[in-house]
């Protein structure tokens, strides 16, 4: 059974819920339009290549929004998510720019601890995010006044007050599907066609890394597959983190 005949169920709101995403997406692209003609908007969105992402980057080029799209490949994705990216970013209207880890550094890493230093200790764990993801993720976002994200309330306890605008932090962080159920993105996906990671279809519905992912069972949490090994209040790689090294101050 595919993910899209296991969960496509929209909900009773789905409608008021997507005019939502759609309004928050478009003033957006009016909000941080670039300040010079030619130049990048100031907006971008991060994308995991997840189902919610995917949903994000059909929107931004279905609505044709001056809205960047950008991807960090940590050097451990899947190689089916490789080639969700290839397709992306062949087929996208909205320039899709991919951010890798500085390779000494990766290399340095790997030598001192081992491939597999995630396992040893949350530390370690954390300090291959830190290379693999947040070092490249602070070049994706430089410059950027606002970046958009896929996150909703229903992925897990600790994203359970996700506001569709954060102004918490000195970047605006905009969750446009904040409100958004799991059958409300499996429907949105089955309605439109939208190319998705074929790992959802084998009960992978929360995709990183390839060490760090695995499929889940029948009534396990959503992000139960993700560092399984931890403890669940653990579970985020400080991407999402508030008072991250990420929060500099960027121009309005």
């Amino acid at each position: 059974m595919s993910a899209i005949d296991l969960n496509a169920r929209a909900s009773a709101t789905f409608a008021q819920k997507l005019a939502e995403t759609q309004t928050v997406l478009k003033q957006a692209a009016l909000d941080y339009a670039p300040l010079t003609p030619g130049d990048a908007p100031r907006v971008t969105l991060a994308c995991s290549l997840g189902a919610e992402d995917m949903v994000l980057a059909h929107l931004i080029n279905q609505l044709q929004l001056d809205i960047g799209i950008f991807v960090l490949d940590t050097g451990q994705l899947h190689p089916e998510t490789l080639a969700l990216l290839a397709r992306l970013k062949a087929s996208s209207r909205a320039p899709v720019e991919v951010f890798a880890p500085v390779n000494e550094s990766v290399v340095q890493f790997v030598s001192r601890e081992g491939f597999d230093a995630m396992y040893k200790s949350i530390a370690l764990r954390k300090a291959c995010c830190q290379i693999r993801k947040l070092e490249p993720l602070g070049r994706a976002l430089a410059g950027k006044a606002a970046w958009i994200t896929g996150l909703r309330r229903e992925q897990s306890g600790a994203r359970a007050e996700v506001p569709l605008i954060d102004t918490s932090e000195p970047r605006v962080k905009l969750n446009p599907l904040s409100h958004w159920t799991w059958g409300d993105v499996w429907f949105f996906i089955a309605e439109n066609k939208v190319d998705y990671n074929p790992l959802h279809d084998q009960f992978y519905p929360s995709i990183g890394c390839a060490p760090c992912t695995r499929a889940i069972s029948l009534g396990e949490d959503f992000r139960a597959g993700r560092w399984w090994w931890e403890s669940e209040d653990l579970k985020e790689c400080g991407l999402h983190v508030k008072s991250s090294p990420l929060s500099e101050k960027v121009s309005p």
